[in-house]
């Protein structure tokens, strides 16, 4: 990890970090944003975990939202747009950095040695579930009937990152294509079947979950929710992706993103016409990229998968899809990206395969030291 992070944990208005009863709480409290992460609350989330992970006084984590209505949406892509144009190159050190740090602290929390308690209450996209999505050592992921959960990069010209080339890629059957390529939004009984969560608790009973965490010591909180959570599992009712597994598979198993579309449009049905009207006003390139990444993310480990994505972020930016995604829909608000291609019949496989080019060295990749 960068030399700055010294132990101390670096103060951040938006991120707010506390230890009771032996369980590490962090609080993601820029509300207005919907938590976007900036550079800053990156570092503050990465230093309270480095802390907490050899701390022998803390024995599990607890990251949520001071707000209902979000857990955390994702990256601050205000900033990515400005960082981003600042040259020619698209890209700042700012930028590099933001990206290389975000996704050490994903590989942090992937091989977390204690539980790690995401509470995703409300909207969690992008990055937020970069934050949530622990290994399988450690996670305890809960959902409400608030959670709106999306990797929905492709809508702003990007690819589903911070991970997501591996967790979406080990979801079952065709459903990391799926959301990856369309960027849907899901629930919890979704995300659920999906294994993008653990537990369902109900809306009205999370104030009860908030005091079974604040007196329940940190050894016994794992055990302590996995009992608290099991009645509610049979209450958060049907999978819409269960009931149209069938569909999606058929669809999103087809070589390439023209032939999905393809496929789609021969199918009348109301799944696969909504799924095909999302996917015409994404960015061409990037889903025809996401479907290779989620490929190749099948059989790659999570530390490869990281590095495999840091290198299609800056083939990203300097390409520039991104930046018209975010000045369409952020900036100027017109909704009308110009995509580059426009058209996914114009994408070719040339230039899917130069994102996956190689920009760095393998000694001297900024993310060389996960493993």
């Amino acid at each position: 990890m960068p030399s700055h992070f010294s132990g101390k944990i670096p103060m951040s208005e938006f991120v707010h970090s506390s230890v009771h009863n032996r369980t590490g709480t962090i609080i993601l409290n820029r509300p207005k944003a919907l938590n976007s992460l900036s550079l800053d609350m990156v570092r503050a989330l990465t230093a309270s975990l480095q802390d907490w992970r050899d701390d022998a006084g803390v024995d599990a984590v607890v990251i949520r939202s001071s707000s209902p209505k979000a857990f955390c949406a994702g990256g601050d892509i205000r900033f990515f747009h400005d960082a981003g144009r600042v040259s020619p190159q698209g890209g700042s050190a700012l930028l590099e950095d933001f990206f290389t740090e975000e996704y050490a602290l994903n590989h942090l929390i992937h091989f977390y040695p204690k539980p790690y308690i995401a509470l995703m209450d409300g909207v969690v996209m992008g990055g937020g579930m970069g934050v949530a999505q622990g290994g399988p050592a450690c996670r305890v992921r809960i959902v409400t009937e608030r959670t709106r959960m999306a990797m929905p990069e492709v809508n702003i010209g990007l690819f589903p990152d911070v991970g997501g080339s591996y967790f979406l890629s080990r979801a079952p059957g065709q459903l990391g294509q799926y959301l990856g390529v369309t960027g849907m939004t899901i629930g919890a009984a979704d995300a659920l079947y999906v294994g993008l969560a653990d537990y369902f608790v109900p809306e009205a009973h999370m104030e009860a979950l908030a005091a079974l965490i604040d007196t329940t010591e940190g050894s016994g909180l794992r055990a302590a929710i996995d009992a608290f959570a099991a009645p509610f599992r049979a209450t958060v009712g049907a999978s819409k992706l269960e009931a149209e597994r069938a569909i999606i598979d058929r669809h999103f198993a087809a070589f390439s993103v023209g032939a999905i579309l393809d496929s789609l449009a021969a199918d009348e049905g109301a799944f696969a016409q909504a799924a095909r009207k999302a996917m015409l006003t994404r960015s061409p390139l990037m889903m025809a990229v996401t479907q290779e990444l989620v490929r190749r993310g099948a059989a790659l480990d999570v530390a490869d998968c990281l590095r495999m994505e840091r290198t299609l972020v800056r083939h990203n930016f300097e390409h520039g899809e991104v930046l018209e995604g975010v000045r369409a829909l952020v900036i100027d608000k017109d909704n009308a990206p110009r995509w580059s291609p426009a058209t996914q019949a114009e994408v070719t496989d040339e230039m899917i395969a130069r994102f996956f080019q190689p920009v760095w060295p393998a000694w001297a990749h900024p993310l060389r030291h996960l493993s």
